[in-house]
Parts: C-alpha cells; sequence; structure tokens
C-alpha cells in the first residue's frame, strides 16, 4: 500500500504527520511511504533524513496525491493554495484519509469525501481509552499545549516564575492559576512546579 504524507498548507502549521523514526515500522508491513518534498523542514525533519529511512520524496502535492492510497494528514483537508483546488479533489476516489476532520464544522468537505467514496478517520474522536492509546492523537498535542502555555506566560509576566533567594535580595515565586486537570492542564501544573531539592546534612 503508497501511503502519501503531504505537505501540510495551514498557514503558521509546523506540524508533519509521520515523523521519520515512524516509516521503519510501516516498511516492515510493505507499505512504501512516500513524503512531498519539504513536508517536514517546519518541524525540523529534512528530506534527506526521511530518505535514509525509507520514504520515496515526491516533489509536488498534486504528483503525491494522485500516487498514495492512503494519505496522512495533520489538519482538515482544505484548499491548496498553491493548486488552486481542494485537498479532498487532489485525493483519488476510493482513497483512505487519516487525520483530523472537525466534522461538526466542516460538513461541505465531508460532503466531498462521501462523493469520492473516500474511506475517513477523524483521528480527534478515537476514544481516549487504554486499548486505543497508541492511536490518541489528542493526548501529545495537549502535553505540548500545557507545556507551552506556561513558557508564552512565564514570557508575558515579566518577572521569574520560581521562588529566588540571592544575595541580590529574594524574588517571591509567581502565583499560577491553572483552570482544568485534564492532559493540558496536568502537563502545565508540571511546567510551573519548581523541582524540590533534597537538602541532606552531613
Amino acid at each position: 500500500m503508497k501511503i502519501g504524507v503531504p505537505k501540510e498548507v495551514l498557514e503558521g502549521e509546523t506540524r508533519v504527520a509521520l515523523a521519520p523514526n515512524a516509516i521503519s515500522a510501516l516498511m516492515r508491513n510493505k507499505h512504501t511511504v512516500l513524503i512531498e518534498s519539504g513536508a517536514g523542514l517546519a518541524a525540523s525533519f529534512s528530506d534527506l533524513e526521511y530518505q535514509n529511512a525509507g520514504a520515496m520524496i515526491v516533489s509536488d502535492a498534486v504528483e503525491l496525491y494522485r500516487a498514495g492510497e492512503v494519505i496522512l494528514k495533520l489538519n482538515p483537508p482544505q484548499m491548496h493554495p498553491q493548486t488552486g483546488k481542494h485537498e479532498i479533489l487532489l485525493m483519488n476516489e476510493g482513497a483512505t484519509y487519516l487525520g483530523y476532520l472537525a466534522p461538526f464544522s466542516n460538513l461541505d468537505a465531508i460532503r466531498h469525501l462521501v462523493e469520492r467514496r473516500i474511506t475517513s478517520f477523524a483521528m480527534e474522536f478515537v476514544p481516549r481509552i487504554t486499548r486505543a492509546q497508541s492511536m490518541d492523537a489528542l493526548s501529545s498535542m495537549s502535553t505540548v499545549a500545557g507545556y507551552k502555555a506556561v513558557l508564552l506566560a512565564a514570557h508575558h509576566l515579566g518577572k521569574f516564575f520560581p521562588l529566588l533567594m540571592t544575595a541580590a535580595g529574594t524574588v517571591p515565586p509567581a502565583i499560577v492559576l491553572v483552570l482544568g486537570a485534564g492532559v493540558a492542564g496536568l502537563q502545565a501544573i508540571a511546567t510551573c512546579q519548581t523541582p524540590r531539592r533534597e537538602s541532606r546534612s552531613l
């Protein structure tokens, strides 16, 4: 089976649907992996890394969609700025799509997928249960969001987060409010905390 990974076209998107270290598992199952040239650059993965992992680099999106039997994406299919066509129309009829879909706010896209008989899996609706943990596409993103939220807050706060006791004086710790204790909230709490050091007298 030919698995295609296109470059994300959403403005500001830096992620890619498949990292080079995941390619070997697909190849062990006799799949061919096609990566659009430059698809991983914003995520710090070069075309050479993908090639070394065994993937084939495809020069443009049209060629990739034409060759791919399974398409892996992150953002829901949308208008492709270079081709002027919707990404669904670039996919082969009868192909398979795996990625985020946002079906409740993307009804036109869902209709196009049905018309073209494209089997689609909305990864954001994979249940967060133990058996489906390896397919959980949201927890990893929530972890990043919780971590990044604290970094952004620290940047805008304009003072240190932790308690600092220095020769120049004491800086009181910041008071942080985290709303929610889901995956993102727990990661935010963990990022805010200063590691406790045990003091032992010798």
